[in-house]
């Protein structure tokens, strides 16, 4: 299978898209990408800009709630829930790696 470098794009905090492109890379609705907004489960850049506008990052978070709301049957209650609890695990994670690096190197 040959794959077109211009369909890769890097997922990161530089670039920005729309949260309609976050519902169509999804497979959630707008009113469920919405939703996600509401709840601070995707953060937009700048809270009083029109049309707000998100990193590239959230893509992975919308796939991510639409498998959990897939996979597991959950309503988007449940799905920001199991979002928030996941980000906040990861965070942790990344604490206790640098502090494991700082004892290592003293």
């Amino acid at each position: 299978m040959k794959v077109n470098l211009s369909e890769w794009i890097w997922l990161n905090d530089h670039a920005v898209c729309s949260a309609q492109h976050l519902a169509e890379v999804s497979g959630l609705s707008a009113e469920e990408v919405d939703d996600l907004i509401e709840s601070g489960v995707i953060v937009p850049v700048d809270d009083n800009a029109q049309p707000k506008s998100f990193y590239l990052r959230y893509v992975v978070t919308a796939n991510t709630a639409r498998r959990l709301r897939d996979d597991f049957e959950l309503d988007l209650h449940g799905v920001a829930l199991a979002l928030t609890l996941m980000q906040r695990i990861d965070e942790l994670q990344q604490e206790l790696n640098a502090v494991h690096t700082r004892l290592d190197h003293t």
